[in-house]
């Protein structure tokens, strides 16, 4: 059984559940930028010392709603990877590097539970391996990058 799942036909579908994850992450977080409105995105970043915060408020949100999409569809997925990329490590140095490693950090218990605090760096480095892991190994099957391979190499056994 365990051949059959770790066979060399399944090696080619890793980067695909990575791409789903990673692009409706990105989505999601880019749309809860949109849906509050870029400016309020602006605070935080104006907190954060971040050089042009409206400016830079908006880009990372189209970066993240676009920029998911595209991982999504896995279209150009090495080249939208890198800004990607550059957004995380924005975010851990500005904000969440202060906070500590974990994502969930527990501050306090209330009889209505547990009280949380701000998150620390541990799901920006997730969000980077996970990006990194799509520049290394592609965008797998069932992505327009994949189309478009397939698409080249046929055009240029037509051409020779």
């Amino acid at each position: 059984m365990l051949e059959l799942l770790n066979g060399e036909q399944w090696q080619r579908w890793i980067p695909v559940p990575i791409r789903m994850v990673v692009g409706a992450g990105f989505m999601a977080h880019g749309w809860a930028k949109w849906s509050r409105g870029p400016a309020a995105f602006a605070e935080l970043l104006k907190q954060a010392h971040v050089p042009l915060p409206l400016a830079n408020a908006w880009l990372v949100t189209v970066l993240e709603i676009f920029g998911g999409l595209a991982l999504l569809m896995g279209a150009f997925v090495t080249i939208v990877s890198v800004p990607l990329i550059l957004s995380m490590l924005g975010a851990m140095f500005t904000v969440n590097i202060k906070y500590g490693f974990s994502a969930v950090n527990t501050i306090g218990l209330t009889p209505e539970g547990p009280k949380f605090g701000p998150p620390g760096y541990e799901i920006n480095l997730l969000y980077i391996v996970g990006l990194v892991a799509l520049i290394l190994g592609g965008a797998g099957p069932l992505s327009i990058d994949a189309l478009r391979s397939r698409r080249r190499r046929r055009h240029l056994r037509v051409a020779a």
